[in-house]
């Protein structure tokens, strides 16, 4: 099914004929010299392969598993942070909302939007967000089927919210049993079915949830099967938290991808999507 192009700042997304779209960068904001680095290395590459690319990072981790993790720079200063990056780089920005009084703000300054996994159900938050008139990236719950994110599309896209278009979905993996997640690529056209772009999230589908007691695990050296495997499916874009040295990393470690690897996974990507279209 072809779906509904989507803007997100000076992007058109999706949509019949469109090109595999990238949203990337580190999980969480740290410096200012790190999302320098990591904007420096990413956009341009995207740039050279012919992919639109959203630059991301997290004002704020308000889901950390520890009261003692790193959490981020906060609203304000963050948003001033990712707008710096945008101004360097040219590219659409996205972080996260946790609380409908934040998307006033956030929406002044960001391109997209973005609803966290947990929160994908919260109303109050995705009609705030829809109200803003940016994109609005969800994040289908864990606890999910790809089917019941049709009341999520509901809610964002309803007169009530402004009846904001600018919507996409993102597949992050279900929860099976403890500390583990699985990706079910059916999910994707299910999804698609909606009529709007369908994002796979390859780092976050890795992560095993609190796996560490204290944070969360993961398994970075499976992020390129899944990402192969979700493009062959049909999505229209990736979501890849990515990362000079992962394992220094204040959030996410264990599931972002290192910067190194990103090249050649995106080639491998740019392939099999050739292939399928």
């Amino acid at each position: 099914m072809d779906v509904r192009g989507v803007t997100v700042g000076n992007l058109t997304l999706g949509g019949k004929g469109a090109p595999l779209f990238l949203i990337a960068g580190p999980c969480v904001i740290e410096s200012a010299d790190n999302l320098k680095e990591i904007a420096g290395h990413l956009v341009p590459l995207a740039e050279q392969l012919g992919i639109p690319c959203i630059f991301k990072a997290s004002f704020d981790k308000a889901n950390r598993s520890s009261v003692r993790s790193y959490r981020g720079v906060a609203l304000a200063k963050g948003l001033k942070m990712l707008a710096a990056v945008r101004r360097q780089f040219g590219c659409p920005i996205l972080s996260d909302i946790h609380d409908p009084a934040q998307a006033g703000e956030a929406g002044d300054v960001l391109d997209c939007l973005q609803i966290p996994a947990f929160l994908c159900r919260q109303t109050d938050l995705l009609l705030a967000a829809a109200r803003t008139g940016k994109a609005v990236n969800v994040k289908k719950g864990q606890f999910l089927a790809p089917w019941d994110m049709k009341n999520v599309v509901e809610k964002v896209t309803a007169k009530n919210a402004g009846g904001n278009p600018n919507l996409m979905l993102t597949e992050r993996g279900a929860s099976f049993g403890y500390n583990r997640l699985v990706s079910d690529m059916t999910a994707i056209p299910i999804m698609r079915d909606f009529g709007y772009p369908v994002v796979f999230d390859a780092t976050h589908s890795v992560q095993q949830p609190g796996g560490l007691g204290t944070a969360s695990g993961g398994s970075r050296e499976m992020v390129p099967a899944l990402a192969r495997a979700a493009v062959a499916a049909g999505c229209d874009g990736l979501f890849l938290e990515v990362h000079p040295d992962p394992d220094k990393g204040l959030s996410d470690g264990p599931n972002m991808l290192p910067l190194a690897q990103l090249e050649p996974l995106l080639r491998q990507l740019l392939a099999i999507r050739a292939a399928i279209v």
